[in-house]
């Protein structure tokens, strides 16, 4: 349906879920995740399913938290139901591909982390933009810490500062860079090298692989979440939601 904020489409042992929230630029609201959240569960025990896409309709694969929700006290804060998805990419049965042709911010680097496997366009800008606005890339830390080198992690947690598919790739964010208009055949080829694999030893295999990276990984999402949710309602968090709204530098950078 038109109004859906994710869509679900299933095809040869494919389920690609898309985002389709272009008002917002695909930003994680509160019903664009339960959607989310609820459509991969689907996937994940649909013996069907082979293989799980995320992907995104528009020029943005994912803005980040819902700004417009950022309000009330940190245990109101829609970031923390953020863990409930990223957990579920990460711990998905299946592998999961990201296929990413626009931009991607904050939160929506973490998705992209959580995926097995993410194909972005040259062309495609990434930031990790909270501290911008006066708060902490906790919440995704969880599964963009495994992935990405140390040093860069150190600078790009640090700046906000925003870099294109080819360091994306280089960092260890993305698996591979390919030229616009390139991105889903990208994709369609790794989705058939990947449904040569028995189901369940691809399900054994990613386990092994998460056991090695992250083995403490709801332990971690607790924390950060808790950590992101206190940002995202202290004074600072606030006025730096405030001046992304009114489009105006916050206070702390207004004489810069």
């Amino acid at each position: 349906m038109a109004d859906e904020l994710v869509h679900y489409d299933v095809r040869r042992g494919t389920a690609l879920l898309t985002l389709d929230s272009p008002a917002n630029r695909n930003a994680l609201s509160r019903a664009l995740m339960a959607r989310l959240g609820d459509l991969l569960a689907r996937a994940g025990s649909d013996p069907q399913v082979r293989v799980i896409v995320l992907a995104h309709a528009g020029p943005v694969f994912c803005s980040g938290m819902d700004l417009t929700e950022a309000r009330g006290d940190a245990a109101s804060m829609p970031v923390t139901d953020l863990p409930r998805i990223l957990q579920a990419v990460w711990e998905s049965p299946k592998p999961v591909v990201a296929q990413v042709g626009g931009a991607a911010r904050a939160g929506g680097l973490g998705l992209i982390a959580a995926s097995d496997i993410a194909v972005a366009a040259r062309s495609a800008t990434f930031a990790f933009s909270e501290v911008r606005i006066g708060v902490v890339p906790a919440t995704i830390a969880p599964t963009v810490l495994p992935r990405i080198a140390p040093r860069a992690v150190q600078e790009l947690f640090l700046t906000g500062a925003v870099f294109d598919g080819d360091r994306a790739v280089q960092i260890g964010l993305v698996t591979e860079a390919v030229d616009d208009g390139a991105v889903e055949s990208a994709v369609g080829r790794y989705v058939d090298l990947l449904a040569r694999g028995g189901p369940e030893a691809l399900a054994e295999t990613k386990r092994l692989l998460r056991e090695a990276s992250a083995p403490a990984l709801a332990e971690e999402f607790a924390a950060m979440s808790a950590v992101s949710a206190r940002r995202f309602a202290s004074a600072e968090g606030q006025e730096g939601i405030a001046a992304f709204r009114e489009k105006r530098p916050p206070q702390w950078a207004a004489e810069l």
